[in-house]
This record gives structure tokens, sequence and C-alpha cells, in this order.
């Protein structure tokens, strides 16, 4: 079947949310992915830093196959070993005492904000109010958009739920001012991925601490790209002097399959009552197996320090391609995630050099118009960066003219 063909299927059967290149891709391994023509391409995306381990890594197909032939989903009215075994580890290797499971980030996100509300209403009826950023993203669902501090997402479908006030991000002063007796929550991405890869700073994030505290508030970090290993850190909370009540993750956890998680201290958790929440397929036995297994080799403090390493030679190299050609003004990272600012003279074209690099063998983000953002897979070798790096190189320069 041609690519004229499928994109006219593509545009008939599809709901049109989504916009995709010009190619279709058929396999992958490590860092890299092959389309229906051969072309091979490096993954300087990781589908949108999910796949932490590259493509089809062997401990996860392994776990795959193996769960696979024993149990593939029971209902939440019973539980299961995998979604046991993956709790005991994400517990004790945080400063989580329980976990809920469901499939993504968004409705991790989404029982975050609920368990928020329903411990806060517990409180006091009033004390619902939820603060977050400008520039955020949360998620899809109707209550995440509107938390997530970007209009573009959740304008044109009526109104928002109340109780929901943005300020700027790393703004101390703001957040003093609104954070009060009826704040129930404050929910922050420890570094903004959607909206320019910005680390938050460490008085904000102390203040945010110091503020929530004051007012028996919860604060929720929003690691869903910034988790399991994405940072040089298990969770970048452990790159910081700051320790959230609750943590959701999801994307890189499952190496690749659908799965999303939130952890949570017990005092909170327990406000929650069966039947208060819940998910069809959250806890399935696997994603958890397949979890477990990228956890297994992610919560390793060698393999943190070679993502670390990986990520100090990958912001070099970015740096002098930024000063050779001029297309970069700053290379902005948190481990193997980058923003790199364009320069002036390619203002708003950052779409436009996303499809220009697949053009040229290489998969990449944007985060904004202006922010060209890269997240490889933790496990990339020299030779697939080095070559990444190369067919960046020469988008840069024809991008440059």
């Amino acid at each position: 079947m041609s690519l004229a063909v499928q994109r006219t299927d593509f545009d008939r059967y599809m709901v049109p949310v989504f916009n995709p290149l010009e190619m279709i891709l058929v396999r992958g391994e490590g860092s890299r992915l092959w389309d229906q023509q051969g072309r091979d391409y490096i993954d300087f995306g990781a589908g949108v830093a999910v796949t932490s381990l590259g493509h089809s890594h062997p401990a996860l197909i392994k776990a795959l196959h193996a769960q696979a032939a024993r149990l593939w989903h029971v209902s939440n009215y019973f539980t299961n070993e995998p979604a046991l075994s993956l709790a005991r580890k994400l517990c004790d290797a945080t400063f989580a005492e329980q976990v809920f499971y469901c499939n993504s980030g968004a409705e991790a996100n989404e029982a975050a904000l609920k368990l928020a509300r329903k411990r806060g209403v517990d409180k006091h009826p009033e004390k619902v109010e939820i603060v977050a950023f400008n520039g955020s993203f949360h998620g899809r669902t109707f209550f995440t958009v509107s938390v997530g501090g970007q209009p573009k997402y959740s304008s044109g479908m009526g109104p928002t739920p109340p109780g929901i006030v943005h300020v700027d991000f790393n703004d101390i002063e703001a957040v003093k001012r609104v954070i009060g007796p009826k704040t129930c929550a404050v929910i922050v991405e420890t570094v903004i991925g959607e909206g320019g890869i910005l680390p938050a700073t460490p008085e904000f994030l102390q203040t945010l601490r110091d503020r929530t505290k004051a007012h028996d508030a919860v604060l929720i970090f929003d690691e869903i790209q910034s988790g399991n290993g994405r940072t040089g850190a298990l969770y970048d909370y452990m790159n910081t002097a700051v320790v959230p009540d609750i943590l959701t993750t999801a994307k890189g956890l499952g190496g690749g399959f659908p799965i999303g998680a939130m952890l949570t201290t017990a005092e909170v958790g327990n406000h929650f009552k069966p039947g208060s929440h819940g998910s069809t397929f959250g806890g399935n036995p696997l994603a958890c197996a397949v979890a477990e297994a990228a956890f297994d080799i992610i919560n390793d403090p060698v393999f943190l320090a070679g993502v670390r390493a990986k990520a100090e030679r990958a912001a070099a190299a970015l740096r002098a391609i930024g000063e050779r050609h001029g297309c970069f003004t700053e290379i902005r990272h948190a481990g193997l995630w980058f923003g790199c600012e364009l320069a002036s003279s390619l203002a708003n074209r950052a779409g436009e050099m996303v499809a220009k690099g697949a053009g040229n063998g290489v998969l990449m983000l944007l985060a904004g118009p202006n922010v060209l953002r890269v997240a490889t897979s933790l496990i990339i070798t020299d030779a697939e960066l080095d070559e990444g790096l190369r067919r960046l190189e020469k988008t840069c320069v024809e991008m440059v003219g």
C-alpha cells in the first residue's frame, strides 16, 4: 500500500486529532526505527520520552512473553502477583507507601487531583482550590487540561471546573499569594516539558513545600516525563531537597507498554475508600510485569550514572552544533531530556525542523514553536547518538540556509 493511499485512509478513518509525518514505522531496535520502505531513523524522541530502554529490549520482551503465557487480565475484584511485586518495589525505592495503577499519565494525574480534592473536602467543604502553573501540561482528560497551564488544550470546550488557580512557574511571590487555607493541592512538574524543558529552581520547590505544609495542602509532583531515570535519578525529586506527598508516573515506567501509577503516602491515600476511584485495566498483569522488568534495569546506581554521563556528552555536542551554525541560543537539559532554544532567525520554526529532521533520518520533538525537544532512550549507544547528532546537524545547516 502506497503512502498516498495510507494517508487517505488516515484522513478518512481516524478522528483528526493528530497530523502524522509522512512515513509509517514498522520496526524498531535499540534507538533505531525503520519505515515501510526500509529507511532507518535515529530515535531522538523515544515516543515522547516513553521507550526508556529503546525498542525491542530483550528483558521487556522476555517479561511480556512469560506473563502472557500465564495471565493477561483479571478485574480489580482480585489482585495479582505482578501488581503487588511492582508496588512493593516502587514503595521501597521512594517516599511512597501506597500505589494506584492506571493506564497513562493523564489518568495518574486525574487520580492525584481527585484524591487531593477528596482529602481537602474531608477536612473542610471549602478546601478545594488547586494551584497550578502557566506553561504546564498534565494530560488530556477534561480535569487535567483544565489544571494544565496551556489554554489551547482546553479552549472551545465550555466552562472548565472551578477552583483552579494558575500562576507563573518559578514565581515565588505569586505562590505565596495564592496558596492559602482553601488550597487542597499544588501540582507542579519539576521540569516543565511541553513548555520548553524548564527546570524548577530549588528555592521555588522549597517554597511550595513550605507553603503546602503550612496550609495542610497536598504537594503533587507530576513526574510523568521526568521520572524513570530520564533525569539521571530514578525520579527527579531525588535530585532536589523536596519530597512530595503524591508523585505521578507513566511514560517510561513501562518502557513502551501502557501503564501509569500514582504514588502517595498512606495519610493521603487513605482518604480514598473502596469505590472512590478505580480503573478497569489499572494493575494489568502484563503491564506490571513489563514495568517491573524495566524498573529493575533503571533502578540501578550504575545505570543511572551512565544516563548522566550520556547526558553531559550529548549536551556538549548540541551546544557545539549551536555555536557552529547559529541555530540554538541555549541548550537546557535535565538528564537525557533537552530543550534546544531556536535562534531568532529560526523563530517559530521548530515544527518545520522536526519535519526536516525526519527527512534526514532523525526523529525529534518540539516543546513549543521555538524549542526543539530531544529525548533519547536511556540506553542509546555512542554510535547511535553520534549518528543522530550528525543528522541533526545536517538539518540545522539546511534550516539556517
